[in-house]
């Protein structure tokens, strides 16, 4: 049996680049970005009005000039106007871009019109004000969204406004879910008295999901032979498979013999932690990896969020996440001699403190409190006794 941090080297050990792809950048959210977008030019490429009302040149504020005539209209997208006289000036909308005979908004609020001639109503004007300076934000060429980073709605609007109709991003793993067991039925199936539905397979669907990507799934029912050949077709034509349960020694958990014969090797199988103590991993002769989680609900979730997450992100060229942490708001006891993650709640003190209310459930097969909590504490295995107050390292499978 290996520690956490064994079993995390050894995952992380496994990485692999799948390659990228273009996609249309409108179909890129929650993909990750492959390339730097670069600006095509000055952001913005024009000196910019950000208020609505007249420009003039700032010279006739130093003349004592504060009524000035109307040449014209300017709106956003049409092209920029000159004045000829410092007591003219352009009516001007939010947007528009200043020709180089002026350099000074003023706005509608402090300014009185009337027949085609603005008077001024203040006195404090400063030279430049309420404009958006061309290549303030970005000159042509700099790198306006770097590389390894997941696409969001801002990166959308930036990819928009350089002009990249397409995006070079990560390929992600092909992953395929497999669920085994006759106890296990449908969804909308009803179960007899001794059987339960699939709940597993959808979790971690679901959680994929999340992070954009989509898996397939598949169910093995108690069969050696349609085990080992579901496993094998599975084998040959997916990165990654993600089992849960099935993995032990009972009579009908016919998938570890399968896998050995279908050479499979195994990299570990058992770690010190509660949840998830039974998790086996192993690799296949043509790099396909095989993540078999416990089948118990909350150990599938824990083993899900700490070990293949982390592997996706490490192969996705992401940075690493800094590690996240709270403050136990209670005493804590747990004796054996194993990692626990312990399932909480959290909340932030008035003070700012980011507090870990333990939830304890009723083990690893109760999933019914994951609906109500936040994240994992991880307890080290070296103690057994924690006190409140204490701050240790959290993982987070919900937003707080």
């Amino acid at each position: 049996m290996i520690t956490v941090e064994e079993a995390e080297l050894i995952i992380l050990a496994q990485l692999k680049d799948y390659g990228t792809e273009t996609v249309p950048f409108e179909l890129a959210p929650g993909r990750v970005l492959a390339e730097a977008i670069e600006a095509d030019r000055d952001l913005p490429p024009y000196n910019r009005v950000i208020m609505d009302g007249i420009a003039i040149a700032y010279k006739a504020i130093e003349q004592g000039i504060s009524t000035f005539k109307i040449k014209i209209t300017q709106a956003a997208g049409e092209q920029p106007i000159d004045i000829n006289d410092a007591n003219e000036c352009i009516e001007i909308m939010t947007g528009a871009a200043l020709s180089a005979s002026v350099d000074t908004i003023i706005r509608y609020e402090d300014l009185e019109i009337e027949n085609g001639t603005a008077r001024l109503l203040i006195t404090d004007i400063k030279q430049g004000q309420n404009i958006h300076q061309k290549g303030k934000d970005k000159k042509q060429g700099d790198i306006v969204a770097a590389a390894n980073q997941y696409v969001t709605p801002a990166i959308i609007s930036l990819a928009a406004s350089v002009g990249k109709a397409h995006l070079l991003v990560k390929k992600w793993p092909k992953v395929m879910i497999i669920s085994s067991g006759d106890e296990l039925v449908d969804v909308a199936d009803s179960p007899s008295d001794y059987q339960i539905r699939k709940s597993n397979n959808y979790t971690i669907k679901a959680v994929l999901k999340q992070h954009g990507l989509n898996a397939d799934m598949l169910h093995i029912p108690d069969d050696p032979e349609i085990t080992k050949q579901q496993l094998q077709n599975c084998l040959q034509s997916y990165d990654v498979i993600l089992l849960s349960g099935g993995i032990s020694m009972g009579k009908f958990d016919y998938i570890p013999q399968a896998l050995e014969e279908l050479q499979v090797k195994k990299l570990f199988h058992k770690v010190q932690q509660r949840p998830g103590k039974p998790f086996w991993f192993g690799r296949h002769d043509n790099g396909a990896l095989v993540f078999a989680f416990p089948g118990n609900p909350v150990a599938t979730f824990m083993c899900l969020h700490r070990y293949f997450l982390l592997w996706l992100d490490a192969v996705l060229g992401l940075p690493a996440k800094a590690h996240v942490y709270a403050q136990l708001a209670h005493d804590f006891i747990f004796t054996p001699p194993l990692k626990y993650f312990l399932q909480v709640k959290l909340n932030f003190t008035k003070q700012g403190i980011l507090s870990a209310q333990p939830v304890e459930g009723n083990g690893s097969g109760d999933f019914a409190n994951l609906a109500d909590t936040d994240a994992f504490m991880e307890l080290p295995l070296e103690r057994n006794e924690f006190k409140a107050g204490e701050v240790f390292k959290i993982r987070l499978f919900k937003s707080v």
